[in-house]
């Protein structure tokens, strides 16, 4: 039987690399919603390049990722999205370094109707290409301050592409149940390489750690604090080793 095709939103951080490797064994937290039990033939990862600081190290960790899976990468520039965007996380001065994980730091790194957006572009390239599924992070923590990261706005999209595309793509969140231990858990069930991760607000104009073989995460950003704590919700702690 032949595997259903999708295409990826890749911003090389722990949700998108996770949630890649997840689909292509067929994982999904949510079953029957988008669920395919033989997994995805992903052909396609989409980067967006909004102007946000770390664009850099998101485009060379995406196309390592997409590298070691053998998939095909592109880079999609919105330079308009930065301009119109107050975010922290397209201002170079701006402070990224939050005391407390909540609202107010998540106002603070909001873009407008940014998934949203990524989702639509990845259904354009579904339709022409005849994809069967647009694959994204979204996940149970991060949609209790991003509700772009919801199940609720997975399913809304994806009946508006049922209007705006004719092949009618999924949305499938293979992490919609998950917070963020938990995505770590799975990560090492499903063997995944966290030295290709890149989970940091702040860019580091695409350098590595030598000799740790990563790249380099901040750990003061909010990505970067949810990371951590993940990590030691997990147990896995000789990740934050390896990642700071």
């Amino acid at each position: 039987m032949t595997k259903r095709s999708a295409v990826i939103l890749l911003s090389g951080g722990l949700d998108s690399l996770v949630s890649l490797a997840a689909a292509l064994k067929g994982y999904d937290s949510t079953p029957g919603e988008g669920n395919c039990a033989d997994g995805y033939d992903v052909r396609l990862a989409l980067t967006f390049d909004y102007g946000q600081r770390a664009a850099e190290d998101e485009i060379k960790a995406s196309a390592e990722i997409c590298r070691h899976y053998n998939i095909n990468h592109r880079v999609i520039e919105l330079p308009f999205l930065g301009e119109i965007s107050n975010s922290a996380l397209n201002s170079k001065d701006a402070e990224l370094e939050f005391e407390t994980l909540g609202k107010e730091s998540a106002r603070a790194v909001w873009v407008p109707n940014r998934n949203g957006l990524f989702l639509n572009i990845a259904a354009s390239f579904s339709d022409v290409f005849g994809y069967d599924a647009v694959i994204i992070g979204a996940n149970k923590e991060e949609a209790q301050t991003f509700p772009d990261n919801s199940k609720e706005f997975c399913r809304k999209t994806e009946d508006a592409f049922k209007y705006s595309t004719n092949s009618h793509p999924k949305v499938y969140a293979p992490l919609a149940d998950l917070e963020k231990y938990e995505i770590i858990n799975l990560a090492v069930e499903l063997n995944v390489d966290f030295r290709l991760l890149k989970s940091c607000y702040n860019g580091s104009n695409g350098t590595y750690d030598s000799a740790k073989g990563t790249f380099r995460h901040c750990g003061a950003c909010e990505s970067c604090k949810r990371l951590k704590s993940a990590i030691l919700k997990s147990g896995n702690k000789d990740l934050i080793k390896l990642l700071f």
